[in-house]
């Protein structure tokens, strides 16, 4: 027993202390629960009665040494990196400044869109990003053989066979909420239906299969297409500035009649590719099959809706030219909207 405890001090006096990792690997192998010493006192027992003296001091010498070489050894440690800091280094001086990040380019656009139309006089209404065939497709006008029921376009929860059930689907646009609000709510509305939006697409620098939409509506009695083209005009100067080049033309949907799309000139200093016009939104007079699905009198009262991509918006306003960089939290990307 005494020459195992010999051969331990020995081990213990060389096992070198250079750096922090020595000294807990040092401490770990002899000083802990589980260490070489305490396994050492645990066998005790088997030393003759009339040796257990010699062992015993024998053992509390090497355990002795082992925990001053420990605490040395620490004590140097830091010494040296106390030592280590420069003459020149002060440190009261205030640590560099961490970034406080900022909001989403999208979070930004999407804000100054909601205060445009918080000065316009428009609300907020919000509904379920899940949907059923009714709210999305059937009051809102939509043929039962449109493309926009294929799965192609659209990512179905449900599907039944039964007609007399709903589907189930992440919903393709936000013209539900406008549904919803105008089955709730009796005229006047005007309000502002901001939200994710899913289309089964392809991913390309122009298309992506989640994406933000915001559209608005407006009903009351003697609702005209000036009303909403004074609308637009205004969005559009309020968005892009005063001297915005903007065209309103014929367009088509499903849910109004009749449609209108604008769209504005971008010039070469904008989109780095010479100028050409870009459709920013859809819009039109709500359809009256519209005003009937949920239980609005046509000959009473008229409206206008019309939606927009805030991706799209984001993109023209700050002349990015891959919708995918919005979603792959690149930081580099992102700080340049702090």
């Amino acid at each position: 027993m005494l020459s195992e405890i010999k051969k331990l001090k020995k081990q213990i006096e060389s096992y070198a202390l250079s750096d922090k990792e020595r000294l807990e690997s040092f401490r770990l192998e002899y000083l802990s629960r589980n260490g070489k010493i305490q396994d050492m006192f645990s066998n005790i027992g088997s030393v003759p009665q009339e040796e257990r003296g010699t062992v015993g001091k024998a053992m509390n010498e090497v355990k002795n040494r082992a925990q001053q070489r420990f605490d040395e050894a620490k004590k140097q440690l830091n010494r040296e990196s106390s030592a280590s800091l420069k003459a020149t280094d002060d440190i009261t001086l205030p640590a560099p400044p961490l970034s406080s990040g900022s909001f989403h380019p999208l979070t930004q656009t999407l804000e100054e869109m909601k205060q445009i139309f918080y000065r316009l006089g428009f609300n907020i209404a919000d509904g379920p990003e899940i949907e059923d065939d009714f709210h999305n497709f059937t009051a809102l006008n939509f043929p039962p053989n449109h493309p926009a029921r294929d799965e192609q376009d659209t990512f179905f929860i449900e599907k039944n066979d039964d007609p007399e059930k709903n589907d189930l689907v992440l919903r393709t646009h936000t013209s539900p909420v406008q549904i919803r609000l105008m089955k709730e709510k009796s005229p006047p509305i005007r309000a502002i239906m901001p939200g994710r939006v899913y289309r089964n697409e392809a991913v390309t620098p122009k298309s992506y299969f989640l994406f933000h939409q915001l559209e608005a509506l407006y009903v009351d009695t003697n609702v005209s297409v000036a009303d909403l083209k004074e609308t637009l005009i205004n969005f559009a100067k309020l968005m892009f500035g005063s001297d915005v080049d903007y065209r309103i033309r014929p367009g088509f949907f499903p849910f109004t009649e009749p449609s209108l799309e604008m769209d504005i000139w971008w010039s070469r200093q904008q989109s780095g590719e010479g100028g050409k016009w870009l459709e920013i939104l859809g819009s039109g007079m709500v359809d009256v099959n519209v005003f009937k699905a949920v239980d609005i009198d046509p000959s009473t009262y008229t409206g206008f809706a019309w939606g927009m991509g805030v991706e799209r918006i984001a993109m023209l306003r700050h002349g990015i030219d891959d919708i995918r960089l919005f979603y792959k939290n690149d930081n580099r990307f992102l700080e340049q909207f702090n």
